[in-house]
């Protein structure tokens, strides 16, 4: 079906119509870009003894439906824990940063303990309800499937299933890392508590936390979005794959009616 992004040169990818968001043609649904991040981060002085165990991806502005320039280094170097950064750049300004701290593995499954309760596989939901107009780009690019609430107009908590359908860059096969990445981005929308069409809520961020490393292609967000009383809300989420829980999402939320003077 293809891929979000097409190699255009050293370290520049072009975009393609699987990116563009719901709400305008030439801006992207933050999922690619972080996806195409990670990527990155997974092929910068890749070490096969650690994993991601966090990353944090701070809005800039809209990430354009264009030529898109990705870097990505070694902030903090160390025998144990390390510190990476990243930028994706639309003519040479950064649009979306990101930091990771990537984590040497050790045996740790005799202590395991912790983690939420699995939800119910992919089979047992039912696909996701997307209203007439906004069933192309990104939202066409990936397989969405509900568990509870979970459609684009339904407020609430909702558990959805997401599998995308097109690969990160062109000519690869994407990583679990990549795929999850690739929805991680969409809690806030599929738990959104407010009418889209009378609201603005725009996250600022999307910080992910993981506790181990995600396998398979359908990861599931457990997802639920807190309104505050003066404009901000936040948006979090309990990863899954098919085995388990892998982690969780934070986002801070911008929250406006339209038509408002600061919206």
């Amino acid at each position: 079906m293809g891929a979000f992004f097409i190699p255009a040169g050293e370290n520049r990818y072009r975009s393609t119509q699987h990116t563009v968001g719901p709400w305008n043609a030439e801006s992207q649904h933050l999922g690619p870009p972080s996806a195409l991040l990670v990527r990155e981060f997974e092929r910068t002085a890749p070490r096969e003894d650690a994993h991601l165990a966090r990353v944090t991806f701070e809005v800039l502005g809209p990430v354009p439906v264009a030529e898109l320039e990705v870097h990505a280094e070694v902030e903090r170097p160390g025998r144990s824990v390390e510190l990476l950064r990243g930028e994706l750049r639309y003519e040479g300004r950064a649009v979306l940063a990101a930091k990771a701290w990537r984590i040497v593995t050790s045996d740790t499954e005799a202590v395991r303990a912790g983690a939420p309760p699995r939800v119910d596989p992919p089979d047992a939901a039912e696909p996701m309800r997307v209203p007439e107009g906004w069933g192309g780009g990104y939202l066409a690019a990936v397989e969405w499937l509900a568990l509870r609430g979970g459609g684009i107009f339904t407020p609430g908590d909702a558990t959805v299933w997401g599998r995308p359908k097109v690969e990160t860059v062109d000519g690869e096969q994407a990583s679990p890392l990549q795929k999850l990445f690739a929805i991680a981005d969409s809690a806030s929308g599929v738990s959104s508590r407010l009418d889209i069409r009378k609201w603005f809520s725009i996250n600022t961020d999307l910080s992910v936390h993981l506790f181990r490393q995600p396998t398979g292609e359908w990861f599931a967000l457990e997802a639920n979005t807190v309104i505050g009383p003066d404009g901000v809300g936040v948006a979090a989420s309990v990863l899954h794959d098919e085995t388990g829980p892998v982690g969780r999402t934070a986002q801070a939320l911008f929250v406006r009616e339209r038509g408002s003077r600061s919206g």
